[in-house]
């Protein structure tokens, strides 16, 4: 099992060139009878509000890509990508209570010799919306994919070198359920 990074840890990080950043912020959110997921209130402010702030955190450059794209994340990327310049982009969805702790442990991440990095939950699941890639790799990736609309991210991502970083479990929860959403409430 993956250790979650020590908050201390003097990790070389994303450095002093900052990512640019995508929020995913659509989806149908069929399993929550199709609300505005992203609209749902965690300690006082909207799951958007959340991850609208961990990338502003690390990122000049922050897209918010909303329902208006149809076809899953992997368009969600295809869309947003073109207006970013950083080397580096943070991919966050925006159903993520605890945005900010990923971002943070993302940020200390090494990926100096990576294609990036992923935060991995409690159980090594892999958090492919929790994520630092290098542009370049996306642009790649997007290119080899043709189509991006329906197109699986894993199959986007699924093969670059990326960095785990490990956090507690529980903090990679992204709302899914109502059940998700009472846990953190």
């Amino acid at each position: 099992m993956t250790e979650p990074a020590d908050p201390g840890s003097e990790a070389a990080g994303i450095g002093a060139a900052r990512p640019g950043a995508i929020v995913v912020a659509g989806g149908r959110a069929t399993r929550l009878g199709g609300i505005d997921k992203p609209g749902l209130v965690v300690a006082g402010r909207t799951l958007l509000e959340h991850a609208v702030a961990a990338a502003e955190s690390v990122a000049d450059e922050v897209v918010v890509v909303g329902p208006e794209v149809q076809g899953g994340p992997v368009a969600a990327i295809a869309a947003a990508l073109p207006r970013l310049s950083a080397d580096l982009v943070l991919v966050l969805a925006a159903d993520l209570p605890f945005a900010e702790r990923l971002v943070a442990a993302l940020a200390r991440a090494d990926v100096a010799d990576a294609d990036g990095a992923i935060v991995v939950d409690g159980e090594d699941r892999e958090q492919w919306l929790a994520a630092l890639y290098r542009t370049a790799a996306l642009r790649d990736g997007l290119a080899a994919l043709g189509e991006p609309a329906g197109a699986p991210l894993r199959r986007l991502v699924g093969g670059l070198d990326l960095v785990p970083v490990a956090v507690a479990p529980g903090e990679a929860l992204d709302i899914d359920t109502w059940e998700d959403y009472e846990r953190v409430r």
